[in-house]
């Protein structure tokens, strides 16, 4: 249950993002509640759960959206804040559609992602869901497929940026997942080295120890 010590901690997450975080942070299946977790995109295991998120997306404008949140998750979650104040969480088709229409205007020149950060009216105004949804840490497994034609263009990094509610939540953001990184990896570290002492000492008693038993 280690998530839900964080809901004191994102004090403007509503009652449904209350809700979903406790779900899926919590024992037994989420699922009953909302759709499926979205399930592993065709890459590396790790690189998934590297990215897997619960992110927080708030309408700042008619059809215009920020990043307010987002922190490290077992599964991806967003949940929608509206401007009349209601809430709620994405469902994979929808995340699905958005993803596919944004990838279109990717591969169309048209999406903002790509312009220049001058032709951007991201600033304060925000951009389009779908963009949003690329912006976040959840954008690498949601549209792991198009992930090329973004991670090295340096128009989408600004832009990405740009999309945080504050350069404070971005830096927040950052710092969460380098230290959810850096555990996973020393957790790793740490069966790998479990790992070798247990084969050295199989072969100790296994190996050349019974054979001089025997000679």
């Amino acid at each position: 249950m280690k998530h839900i010590k964080k809901i004191s901690d994102y004090t403007m997450v509503g009652s449904v993002g209350a809700v979903a975080l406790v779900s899926f942070s919590g024992c037994g299946d989420s699922t009953s509640m909302f759709e499926q977790p979205v399930p592993n995109a065709p890459m590396q295991q790790e690189s998934q759960q590297a990215q897997n998120a619960f992110v927080i997306i708030e309408e700042v404008a008619p059809k215009k959206y920020k990043i307010q949140d987002e922190f490290p998750a077992k599964e991806t979650r967003i949940v929608l804040k509206k401007l009349d104040g209601t809430e709620r969480v994405l469902t994979k088709p929808e995340m699905d559609a958005l993803i596919k229409e944004e990838a279109g205007k990717i591969d169309a020149g048209t999406s903002e992602l790509t312009k220049e950060p001058s032709e951007v009216s991201s600033g304060d105004g925000g951009m389009g869901l779908g963009g949003i949804l690329l912006s976040s840490m959840a954008g690498a497994v949601l549209g792991s497929y198009i992930g090329n034609k973004l991670f090295g263009n340096q128009n989408y990094q600004n832009n990405r940026k740009a999309n945080y509610k504050s350069p404070q939540t971005y830096s927040r953001s950052k710092n969460s997942f380098n230290k959810a990184k850096k555990a996973r990896a020393s957790k790793r570290s740490g069966f790998q080295k479990k790992a070798t002492s247990s084969k050295r000492s199989s072969g100790f008693f296994g190996g050349s120890r019974s054979r001089g038993f025997g000679g």
